[in-house]
């Protein structure tokens, strides 16, 4: 199993950054994916931003050019590199990670672009 925690949402204005850290502990040697899903308030979840082990990475359009997606060597800590936030991208911001098969989500960490 993974356990997830997630850390640094918060409230920022737009335009502004913001950086998320997803720390993984368990069985970390079975991870081989991990990213961030996003759910705004009366909307579906949806994907953000992935990295593979390999450190292939995939974002949504609407992220494209103001997030990054990273990760340690480990595999074992994801980050989200967030700039040029917009209201739009008010959300709770999910870790999520797939390991032997299985998928794991952190608790959620919200996220508010509000002036």
């Amino acid at each position: 199993q993974v356990q997830l925690v997630e850390s640094g949402g918060g409230l920022v204005q737009p335009g502004g950054s913001l950086r998320l850290s997803c720390a993984a502990s368990g069985s970390i040697f079975s991870i081989n994916v991990m990213g961030w899903y996003r759910q705004a308030p009366g909307k579906q979840r949806e994907l953000a931003a992935t990295i593979t082990r390999g450190g292939n990475t995939n974002y949504a359009d609407s992220v494209k050019g103001r997030f990054t997606v990273s990760r340690d060597s480990a595999m074992s800590t994801v980050y989200l590199q967030m700039n040029s936030l917009k209201p739009e991208d008010t959300a709770v911001y999910y870790c999520y990670t797939v390991a032997a098969g299985y998928t794991y989500w952190g608790q959620g960490t919200q996220v508010t672009v509000s002036s």
